[in-house]
């Protein structure tokens, strides 16, 4: 395979992950489409006032150096920008084009204002496709627009360099549809999935901290319910798991139910790596 712009893929499954610096891993976003609280719930959750109990819509970044790459740019993406004190965006991964990962994407606006940069973004072409059709404006500047674009679009089929980082592409089952994880180095981010092909497995070994689709305790079509993320963190071997994308039936206090190496992903939760 070719990753993006001609870059070769990885020579073989003992290639070397590495990164120069440390990673900073922040969960932007830990909850599942409709955020907790959800509207119009009275749940114990959705009352809770445990600050780890509220969560915006599932995101992630990761800082190394000076460079912030975003993956998906959510529908609370203004909220976290703001949280988390970040000025700048240097790249978005974006693993698919569901309302909840992708709607967020006018609050780049603010940084082009700051910096008068176009950002690089990823994505597996078919994403890549309906971004351009349902954003078109972010990409490209038509007669008689008045905003200069935001995002520039390379589609991604393999393992790619961003910033020194080599960055892979983990291709998943959301249902009856598809979604993209990534992995850097011994670190991988698998959101909004409910199954792995054999493919994609065989890409994920020797990862050694994962954040996964573990939606809620009961079975999901469409994601990872807690045990079936947990059961894929344990076939891995990855000494840390990180259950995100947490519907209101999930009370962080029940955290305590969790083996240890797992643990519920909170909003401003961070770690190096």
């Amino acid at each position: 395979m070719q990753g993006e712009k001609g870059k070769s893929a990885l020579p073989s499954r003992a290639r070397l992950w590495y990164a120069a610096a440390p990673m900073k891993i922040t969960i932007l976003g830990s909850g599942t489409s409709t955020g907790v609280p959800m509207v119009g719930c009275d749940c114990a959750v959705c009352r809770s006032d445990d600050p780890r109990d509220r969560r915006t819509r599932a995101s992630l970044l990761i800082r190394q150096a000076d460079r912030n790459i975003l993956v998906d740019t959510g529908t609370d993406l203004r909220q976290q920008m703001l949280r988390e004190r970040v000025e700048q965006i240097d790249a978005v991964l974006f693993t698919h084009a569901h309302a909840d990962h992708v709607n967020g994407i006018d609050d780049l606006r603010g940084f082009y204002f700051r910096h008068h940069r176009v950002v690089p973004c990823y994505a597996c072409p078919a994403t890549i496709d309906r971004l351009l059709y349902g954003f078109r404006y972010v990409f490209l500047q038509g007669e008689g627009d008045t905003h200069p674009p935001l995002l520039e679009a390379h589609p991604i089929e393999g393992p790619f360099d961003l910033f020194g980082l080599t960055v892979a592409p983990i291709p998943l089952l959301h249902g009856p549809g598809l979604a993209c994880g990534y992995r850097i180095g011994a670190f991988a981010y698998l959101t909004d999935c409910s199954a792995i092909p054999a493919a994609s497995f065989s890409l994920l070994q020797g990862v050694e901290t994962l954040v996964i689709d573990g939606l809620r305790w009961s079975p999901h079509p469409y994601h990872f319910n807690i045990e079936g993320a947990m059961a894929v963190g344990r076939a891995l071997g990855a000494p840390r798991t990180v259950l995100t994308h947490l519907t209101h039936e999930v009370a962080h206090a029940e955290s305590l139910r969790l083996p240890a190496g797992v643990a519920f992903a909170y909003d401003g939760m961070t770690f190096e790596l």
